[in-house]
């Protein structure tokens, strides 16, 4: 039993406004696995009061880019040192598959230095050539912090979630309150010791497992200068009006319906492999999913037959197997809602591939769902056009390359996508035409250095490297 009885506001461990611990439930079986604080509004005060006090004084705004990046630097060889125990933690309370958060690992390594590299080469400061050689002004241009950034993040990959908003929130200068999710009070309050051990100076971060009515009083907060979120699109509408409301900035990583496109001249057996990963990852329960499988008409059935046998294949249980691969949903009504749409995808007229609405036989005591495949679907129908974040693909037909494009595009999101084919150069030419965020070729792993977000309502802004890292910052200019 894991218990955090107190909240981490403003660089130190303080007793909560509401003592009441909430207990958190195995998504394996149910069972009680921990109990933890949850901040209330009055917390939220006290955090947003430490981070503006901080900020304020030029504790750590003030420090020089330098050390800042070395201290993040030492946090980040922190978590390297404790990742068996990150992986464990968020396979505990998320169900995640221990292959799964385990392999995470060396990725977040990349994320935070691909980060600190882009620090480290940043334009903190620099002098403009005038454009008139005869003018005695010259321009100094300077990125300085925001000041106060609200950072909200899901439950799917709280570390990656939160790592790659604190880090260059933090290294540019910036005080943050970092607000997670209450099912992840274990690995965030983990996170939150390793941030005490790296030293960061008094008020400068606060880590607050909370609900979604304090979310939204953190981000309405007067003193809050920045949000960045990761969630649903509903969710990034309602605090984009807040931040409009407010003249706050705002950046907004939203959800996905992503787009495998297999073009005709596609090796089957490995784009299939490869989507085994880039569309059943986590569970499902990512953002950049690719579920919607395209398929060229005189290779269809032979798509189908791939996707039935792999998914099939897959072991569906207690995440700590080594030999699951997909475990439970985070919650039961996260599992209820998978069962919801694979039982829509039937009565909209979609074939069934494999799996189903029924729960995998000896997992009923927890959030398990069965992994689906559905053949002869429609673009238009909800199962194609709704994020359903669970291992639920869907299998559509396309007639030539247009087509293919059309379909892909036809989506309210724009975050993810990939392109199959033998010939790399032509992927890399329909990858340019489809309008999303990041598109992968041949399944290649999405980089650290280059900006990550999504077009359309799958959001606003950047992350990752040194375009992420801009988003922190305010341009000011100074003429002489």
């Amino acid at each position: 039993m894991i218990v955090y009885d107190r909240l981490f506001i403003g660089s130190s461990w303080t007793e909560p406004s509401d003592p009441a611990l909430l207990d958190l439930a195995s998504p394996h079986d149910r069972s009680v696995i921990g109990r933890a604080a949850q901040a209330r509004p009055a917390d939220v005060d006290r955090a947003v009061a430490a981070a503006r006090a901080s900020f304020d004084a030029g504790v750590w705004r003030t420090t020089p880019p330098a050390r800042r990046i070395a201290l993040l630097r030492r946090f980040n060889a922190l978590r390297e040192e404790n990742a068996e125990k990150v992986a464990q933690l968020i396979s505990l309370e998320n169900g995640s598959a221990l292959w799964f958060t385990r392999a995470g690992q060396p990725g977040l390594t990349r994320q935070a230095n691909a980060c600190l590299q882009a620090a480290e080469e940043f334009a903190w400061e620099e002098t403009l050539a005038s454009s008139d050689p005869a003018s005695p002004v010259r321009s100094v241009v300077r990125r300085e912090a925001v000041g106060v950034v609200a950072a909200v993040i899901p439950w799917n990959s709280p570390f990656s979630s939160a790592t790659s908003k604190i880090i260059p929130a933090l290294v540019a200068g910036n005080s943050v309150v970092l607000k997670v999710s209450p099912e992840n009070s274990l690995s965030m309050g983990f996170l939150a010791e390793l941030l005490e051990r790296a030293g960061l100076p008094e008020g400068v971060v606060s880590v607050l497992p909370a609900d979604r009515e304090t979310s939204e009083y953190l981000v309405s907060h007067p003193q809050v200068d920045k949000i960045a979120f990761t969630g649903s699109t509903r969710a990034g509408r309602r605090i984009a009006s807040i931040a409009g409301e407010q003249l706050k900035r705002v950046s907004l990583e939203l959800g996905g319906k992503s787009a495998a496109v297999i073009l005709p001249d596609a090796d089957i057996d490995k784009a299939v492999a490869g989507l085994k990963f880039g569309s059943l990852l986590n569970n499902g329960e990512s953002c950049i999913a690719q579920t919607r499988i395209l398929a060229p008409r005189g290779r269809y059935e032979e798509v189908v037959t791939a996707l039935k046998d792999l998914v099939e294949s897959l072991k569906v249980g207690d995440p700590n197997d080594p030999d699951t691969f997909i475990g439970p949903m985070i919650r039961p009504d996260q599992q209820q809602r998978v069962r919801t749409y694979i039982q829509l995808g039937i009565e909209e007229g979609a074939r069934l591939v494999t799996g189903g609405p029924q729960i995998p036989e000896g997992l009923e005591k927890g959030n398990y769902v069965t992994p689906t495949v559905f053949a002869d679907v429609d673009n238009s129908m909800r199962i194609a056009q709704e994020e359903i974040f669970g291992p639920v693909l869907v299998v559509i037909a396309y007639d030539d390359e247009d087509d293919a494009v059309r379909i892909a595009d036809d989506s309210a999101y724009g975050l993810s996508g990939g392109v199959w084919s033998s010939d790399e150069e032509h992927a890399l030419a329909v990858a340019r035409r489809i309008r999303t965020g990041t598109v992968t070729v041949n399944g290649a792993p999405v980089a650290f250095d280059g900006p990550f977000g999504g077009f359309k309502a799958s959001g606003i802004g950047r992350e990752y490297g040194a375009v992420g890292l801009g988003t922190y910052t305010e341009y000011k200019t100074i003429t002489v």
